[in-house]
């Protein structure tokens, strides 16, 4: 294989795999899913497969990284429209830390511990897990934290998302302590008659209900 044949094979992989970035619509790398994580990987071993094997041409390239690409985009249309497809494939946020105390069985179940859970913390300036009232663990490894209020505050919750992407998330209605009849009748106040109508609705204790409809 020739220098020539080398550059041109990277260049053109190299366009081809920019082009398919900004045609998926990635964001930063640090926000990637282990899908994406995955796909990335083998989009890199197709290339530098191609390039290093002199029976692959340019059109072999193309062809291998437009089908990977059309794979990945027909899977994000899916999780976009599936929810229970889109936990499988993206994963879901765990809640490390509730109401101040660790849960050890989400712990477990992230392979995490004590040391990286501090080391986590410390990414966000907290040093200690005192102070803490909620953590969750991303599915891209990183923490969000919602620190414990301040003497006189009024203590700290997380908002429950009851409806996404027009579904009823009846295990949130339930944590809340609420129900359908509730639902309806908060989304009759706002000229709503079906979760259908709505992209997303969170809850929060003292607080009305978020609506977000899908614009028409």
């Amino acid at each position: 294989m020739s220098y020539l044949q080398v550059l041109i094979e990277l260049t053109v992989g190299y366009l081809a795999l920019f082009m398919l970035v900004k045609w998926l619509g990635k964001t930063q790398i640090s926000q990637i899913t282990t899908f994406d994580f995955i796909s990335a990987l083998v989009l890199g071993d197709i290339v530098g497969g191609a390039i290093f094997d002199g029976e692959v041409g340019l059109l072999k390239l193309l062809l291998a990284i437009g089908l990977w690409g059309l794979l990945i985009f027909i899977t994000e249309i899916v999780t976009q429209k599936f929810r229970k497809l889109r936990y499988i494939l993206e994963g879901k946020p765990a809640i490390i830390i509730n109401q101040g105390r660790l849960d050890w069985n989400e712990m477990k179940k992230n392979h995490l511990d004590i040391n990286q859970l501090q080391q986590l913390l410390r990414s966000k300036d907290i040093f200690s897990l005192q102070g803490v009232e909620y953590a969750i663990l991303e599915n891209d490894g990183s923490i969000s934290v919602l620190q414990k209020a301040n003497a006189g505050e009024q203590k700290k919750t997380l908002p429950l998302t009851l409806i996404s992407d027009g579904e009823v998330i009846l295990k949130n209605l339930q944590k809340a302590g609420l129900n359908k009849d509730w639902l309806y009748q908060q989304l009759n106040t706002h000229g709503i008659s079906q979760p259908a109508e709505i992209s997303y609705a969170e809850w929060q204790p003292g607080k009305n209900l978020f609506i977000q409809k899908y614009w028409p």
